[in-house]
């Protein structure tokens, strides 16, 4: 069972999600984002650590350096779920091939319909296949407030 497999299987049981995994060219640094529907706290984070060192001892998966994390305001969507998760929100998407004059664009998503995913830019409804899309990232949505 390769990493990601191990970390698929294993997260959810822990109660998150598998966001995105990334490893260093020689694989001595492991960052593994994680998620819930509620947020990650710095004690998720934590206490994620603790559990996947053990398990990676276990495994006998060698590395230098782990670090889980939450995936943040600019979360990657990498499985077509997120794309019908996160339906509303605006998204930055870079294709594999251009569309609508452009490989980059932000977007609305729309959902999710027989494994494409539906998005509306600049007034325009889109259909997407999800192998087409190179990368994704939500936008963040920061509120401003005025001092009082």
């Amino acid at each position: 069972m390769n990493i990601n497999e191990l970390l698929e299987t294993t997260l959810p049981g822990l109660g998150f999600e598998l966001v995105d995994l990334e490893m260093s060219p020689k694989g001595r640094t492991i960052r593994v984002f994680i998620d819930t529907p509620d947020g990650v706290t710095v004690d998720d984070c934590a206490a994620i650590s603790h559990h996947l060192a053990r398990l990676f001892t276990v495994e006998n998966i060698d590395y230098d350096r782990l670090e889980v994390s939450s995936p943040g305001l600019d979360r990657p969507l990498k499985k077509l779920a997120d794309f019908a998760r996160f339906a509303g929100s605006e998204a930055q998407l870079t294709l594999c091939e251009p569309m609508e004059g452009s490989r980059k664009m932000k977007v609305l998503l729309c959902g999710i319909e027989d494994g494409r995913v539906l998005a509306e830019h600049a007034g325009t409804a889109l259909v997407i296949e999800h192998h087409q899309i190179e990368r994704a990232r939500l936008v963040p949505q920061i509120e401003w407030r005025k001092a009082k």
